[in-house]
């Protein structure tokens, strides 16, 4: 019986212990949006246990806009977002100490109407062009420097834009109120799966341009002081999306899977998601910081400190070198 007591004992004054190791796994607080397609690859992590096979918990906030996860994140309330990097490099010119992990390349492009007599942007002089999400849109910066490269075309001075939020820019594409429509790599996908035709892609004027279309431009924002003090979990939620990548990458089941997530209302806008999502995994390793810095030049000439601030060189310290 002293034996039976003294093993209970002992067995209760290692429990607080063990709870307090699993209190210990720290919590990543991701705020996104609600349906932004980077659910995707978050509920693949969580479902699949790639934030604790990592080191942490991954906690996902759904916010209704872009806006409200920056405003989480600089104040507090979330510990990691997902943006463009020119944004960074803007808050890092600024003063803020924000590093970025890369997450896509994927960047859209400009559809017509399928009956569209128009064969280059060359052809859309005087015509109705609708623009997903303004007019410092990086899509749009970099289809202009293209026209101007290409074909002499100033399309800020030679179409009418019409700026707007990219639901609406795809329902009014669809609906035959624009000659053109530039919007995010989703939304196009759909627009081409509904029957439009792409006239060209973002990443087609970028290497035209003399860029690198492989250079990622959105990615997870987490702050430097969380890089220095805890580098394991910064690297842990790399390696976590990358586990999840790989597997998005190769298995159609895990896309069966997350059908119901994707919202897609046809089997071919379904085929295109994948695709289009697939397409956008940026190849592992560091940003070539050559490529970025010449991306961020064009920002900065054609967007001015409206977009760049004042990051008109790239800033040091701005991608995260992970062990992914």
């Amino acid at each position: 019986m002293k034996c039976l007591g003294w093993l209970v004992a002992a067995v209760l004054a290692l429990a607080p212990a063990a709870g307090a190791a699993v209190a210990e796994t720290p919590t990543l607080r991701i705020s996104v949006l609600k349906f932004g397609t980077v659910n995707w690859e978050l509920d693949t992590i969580a479902h699949h246990g790639f934030d604790r096979q990592n080191g942490f918990n991954l906690d996902i906030q759904g916010v209704a806009g872009g806006a409200a996860a920056k405003v989480a994140f600089q104040g507090g309330e979330a510990d990691v977002i997902v943006s463009d990097w020119i944004w960074v490099a803007r808050q890092r010119a600024a003063g803020k100490d924000y590093v970025f992990i890369p997450y896509s390349k994927a960047i859209g492009g400009i559809v017509v109407p399928a009956d569209s007599p128009a064969k280059t942007l060359a052809d859309l002089r005087g015509q109705k062009i609708g623009v997903a999400g303004g007019p410092l849109d990086k899509s749009w910066i970099i289809l202009r420097a293209f026209a101007e490269q290409a074909y002499g075309v100033d399309l800020v001075a030679e179409t009418e834009q019409i700026f707007g939020a990219p639901p609406l820019i795809f329902k009014t594409a669809l609906d035959g109120g624009l000659d053109g429509a530039i919007n995010y790599w989703h939304f196009m996908a759909k627009m081409e799966a509904a029957g439009m035709r792409r006239l060209i892609s973002v990443a087609e004027a970028a290497k035209t341009l003399g860029l690198n279309p492989e250079t990622p431009l959105l990615g997870y924002v987490v702050k430097g002081e969380m890089l220095r003090r805890q580098p394991d979990l910064v690297n842990g939620l790399a390696k976590a999306s990358r586990s999840a990548k790989d597997l998005l990458a190769q298995d159609d089941a895990e896309w069966d899977r997350l059908r119901p997530r994707m919202k897609a209302k046809s089997a071919e806008q379904f085929k295109a998601l994948k695709v289009g999502f697939r397409a956008g995994i940026p190849a592992p390793g560091p940003v070539d910081e050559d490529s970025a810095a010449a991306l961020l030049a064009l920002m900065s000439r054609l967007g001015g400190s409206d977009l760049v601030g004042l990051a008109n060189d790239l800033p040091e310290g701005l991608f995260v070198k992970t062990g992914s």
